[in-house]
């Protein structure tokens, strides 16, 4: 059985509307009020890939990228 590879081509119809979203949804929080959304809608879409394999490629990919 062959590993799973990252997909890293946008899935998203309108991706400026999911960022956005992202965006919008720390409008109005302090610093730790953010980080806690950030970490818990992380802890969110971890679950929905449901794979380790496929979420270590990404932690990788977030780690390598440019800030």
């Amino acid at each position: 059985m062959s590993e799973k590879s990252l997909i890293t081509e946008s899935q998203f119809s309108d991706p400026d509307a999911a960022y956005r979203a992202i965006i919008e949804a720390h409008r109005g929080l302090d610093d730790n009020q953010s980080q806690s959304l950030t970490a818990r809608l992380v802890l969110i879409l971890a679950n929905q890939i449901g794979d380790h394999g496929i979420l270590k490629q990404a932690i990788e990919l977030a780690k390598r990228a440019k800030s």
